[in-house]
This record gives structure tokens, sequence and C-alpha cells, in this order.
């Protein structure tokens, strides 16, 4: 595989990219979750979703402990070259608190949150809590 693109990336300081995860289908914003080159090149390997977890300190595949994995359908990378788009097709939740997105709470124009839909899992079976 030609791996001259990842020269053209902008990596943080500490060698991170920010993907933004949206669904392929209907535009949805999913997640975001952050890269390194090891992930990237391990999800372009395997078209399944590779990350690095900035607390854990190791990568992770979204869906290993859930079964809610994303299948790539496209990857691309906006004008500063410094974050991902992957355009993903979404087994389940995407978020580990059991929604269909990471993007379940709203902020109202008075500042109160509310959740803007309901959880489709409940995370305590999913991750065995």
């Amino acid at each position: 595989m030609n791996q001259a693109f990842l020269q053209q990336l902008k990596y943080t300081s500490d060698g991170l990219i920010p993907a933004i995860i949206q669904d392929h289908a209907n535009g949805e914003v999913l997640m975001m979750a952050w890269m390194n080159r090891e992930s990237l090149l391990k999800t372009l390997e395997t078209g399944k979703t590779h990350f690095w977890s900035r607390s854990r300190q190791k990568f992770w595949m979204k869906g290993e402990s859930s079964g809610h994995v994303q299948t790539v359908k496209q990857i691309s990378f906006d004008c500063d070259a410094d974050v991902l788009l992957i355009k993903v097709h979404q087994e389940g939740a995407a978020c580990h608190e059991g929604y269909r997105n990471c993007f379940f709470r709203d902020i109202t124009s008075s500042g109160e949150v509310q959740a803007n839909s309901k959880p489709m899992v409940d995370p305590k079976e999913v991750y065995k809590k």
C-alpha cells in the first residue's frame, strides 16, 4: 500500500489526529476519536475503525468488546490536513453509553442540557460493567 499520504497529514505534538466518524448512508455524525499513524494504517488494512485511546494509552478497535463495529466506506481529510473524516456503516450503537451517536445531549438556549434521543442498548449489558 502506498503510504505517502501519511506525510501530508498534520498530527498533534503527541502524534495524533482527530477522526470524525460519520454514517455513510445518512450523514449522521456518530463520534469523534483520535488516531495515530498505526491506527490509521490498521483501519485501512482491516476495513474496520481502529483508534488510539489517550486515557488507556493503547489501540482499540471500535466494537471489539460491544460488537458494534464500524465498516469503513470512505476516508477523507480536510483542507488543512489536520482532521480525518471517516464514513462508515455502523453496527448498533456508536456511543459507549448506548446511544446511536455520541452527540445525544443538546444545550438549550437557556443553558439547560437535555437528551435528544434514547439509548439503543443498555451499556451495562454491552460492556458488562
